[in-house]
């Protein structure tokens, strides 16, 4: 069945074993998408959306009964009428960056979040029957997804090698190929394979090689995911999105999140080749990606804030290497501040609390410190120690000079404390 909105074409698709047409649910491939009034015309006398052809209603900052200077940046925008439901121009600037051909190779949704629903359900019958694949310690949206959707989940927890103890190696972890492998042959209803790289809350990235390892392996009929959305913080040329052209089975998440700093706009992206761009583009909802969103969005991604993007990345990264060697130095460890686990590769490191007399991780002290910290002392992190392989761990993201500054004051009088 064709993929309606996608011309045909006589190149075959890669891997051989792969068609997409047999990943997709059947009436996802029978669906005539919705058709808005913005897909066809976007300029003239615009009387065909039932807008309010008056404006909006939201009077100058001046009048209102609190000042609020910074609405009056999105009061130019014609916020009465209905946005353009493609965005064009903010797709081609992201194939761009990414180094693909054109804006047929991206999609965008409300956040990674809204990309991870549309996929799940696009491809993975409800009922159980049909499952998804994740790799723990991951992203837990995944699984909450997945549930939501009524979708099997299949676990193949990360290989923690190394100890996150006194003394020991940082606790690396990675992808298990070969039982990720056994399961897929164990279980061909496993329709989606979710990979973090780099990953949360590990931070580690997984190696291109284990993604193509993943890809190329002809048992697995489904598409691989692997999201992105802390590449930025990762080595250059570590991206899989270098891969999109050589496998139809790939699709990569990124996000304004993280690096952009905009987690407040939510505009997350899919990148991959063009049926499955077409697939989700034919099942969105009309109007997913506010005017104001794309507005910022737009901003974002122009030359000078991509500059200023990675200039403030390679300050983050380099308070990140400052934070390891600080946590490193007396008197941290004696107070009980293991190694990190997991790989640098992200805007936040992982460090387990170690039971003062054990020296091993501590799932009881750590969630006293994680309590104290941000109740008393207004010091937040994120308490992980029910994480497969993240016993006794906090999350510590990299913040500004000043914070970091603080937090390890406050740290080190929390850590003696208790």
């Amino acid at each position: 069945m064709p993929i309606l909105g996608l011309a045909p074409t006589n190149t075959d698709a890669k891997p051989a074993h792969f068609d997409i047409e047999r990943v997709i649910r059947p009436n996802i491939l029978a669906l005539h998408p919705y058709r808005c009034a913005r897909d066809d015309y976007q300029s003239g006398i615009l009387l065909d959306a039932n807008e309010n052809a008056l404006g909006h209603s939201i009077p100058p900052s001046s009048a209102l009964p609190s000042s609020v200077p910074e609405v009056d940046a999105t009061l130019h925008l014609d916020l009465h009428r209905y946005p353009d439901p493609s965005h064009d121009n903010i797709k081609s600037r992201l194939a761009s960056l990414s180094s693909l051909p054109d804006a047929k190779h991206v999609f965008l949704g409300v956040g990674s979040d809204e990309v991870i629903d549309l996929l799940m359900r696009v491809c993975v019958t409800p009922g159980g029957k049909e499952k998804i694949l994740i790799t723990p310690p991951t992203y837990g949206m995944y699984e909450v997804t997945a549930q939501v959707n009524d979708v099997g989940v299949v676990k193949v927890p990360l290989e923690l090698s190394g100890d996150s103890g006194e003394g020991g190696e940082n606790g690396r972890f990675s992808a298990r190929v070969d039982e990720i492998k056994r399961n897929v042959d164990a279980d061909p209803s496993i329709k989606l394979i979710f990979l973090c790289s780099p990953g949360n809350p590990t931070g580690t990235l997984i190696p291109l090689s284990t993604i193509r390892a993943i890809l190329d392996y002809e048992n697995f009929k489904g598409i691989v995911l692997v999201d992105e959305a802390y590449i930025d913080f990762a080595a250059p040329g570590t991206s899989a999105t270098g891969l999109i052209a050589e496998y139809a089975n790939l699709c990569v998440l990124q996000t304004l999140s993280k690096s952009y700093g905009l987690a407040g706009v939510r505009l997350g992206a899919a990148l991959a080749q063009p049926p499955l761009i077409q697939i989700l583009t034919n099942t969105k909802a009309p109007y997913n990606i506010s005017t104001p969103t794309a507005h910022l969005a737009s901003a974002a991604l122009a030359p000078p804030a991509i500059a200023l993007m990675q200039s403030n990345t390679r300050i983050l990264i380099a308070s990140r290497t400052a934070l390891t060697r600080s946590l490193a130095s007396s008197p941290f460890p004696e107070l009980g501040i293991g190694k990190p686990i997991g790989s640098p590769d992200a805007n936040f490191l992982v460090v387990p609390i170690l039971n003062k007399d054990s020296r091993k991780p501590d799932n009881e002290r750590a969630h006293v410190v994680y309590r104290t910290l941000a109740e008393t002392m207004g010091v937040v992190m994120r308490f992980r120690g029910k994480e497969p392989g993240c016993e006794g761990c906090l999350r510590i993201t990299i913040g500004t000079e000043q914070e970091m500054e603080k937090m390890l004051e406050k740290f080190k009088e929390v850590l003696g404390r208790y």
